[in-house]
């Protein structure tokens, strides 16, 4: 399996540089967007201090205030609960009881 992945990692290199040379077309990309929450909205619709939503999503307060500021992105786990929390606002109540 491993050497597979190798090849097919071979492959793609070599792919590239014939696309950046100009000898092959691009024949088709992918993207992928991840919708992040606006996190400073929906500490202001919970009503959350950054600190109290920081405890209740398991992160710390500098962290949240990095996704404030758009240093820094949610991901795993921290990107649910803010999804989940921007569904249904009720879940933050089961959160602060963990």
């Amino acid at each position: 399996m491993e050497k597979q992945l190798f090849n097919d990692l071979l492959q793609s290199a070599r792919e590239m540089v014939a696309i950046e040379k100009g000898e092959m077309p691009i024949t088709a990309f992918r993207t992928h967007e991840i919708e992040v929450p606006n996190v400073k909205h929906l500490r202001s619709d919970l009503h959350l201090t950054q600190e109290e939503l920081s405890k209740a999503v398991g992160v710390s307060t500098a962290l949240v205030q990095s996704w404030e500021a758009k240093r820094r992105f949610p991901s795993g786990a921290a990107l649910k609960i803010l999804r989940l929390l921007e569904k249904d606002a009720s879940f933050l109540e089961k959160l602060q009881t963990v």
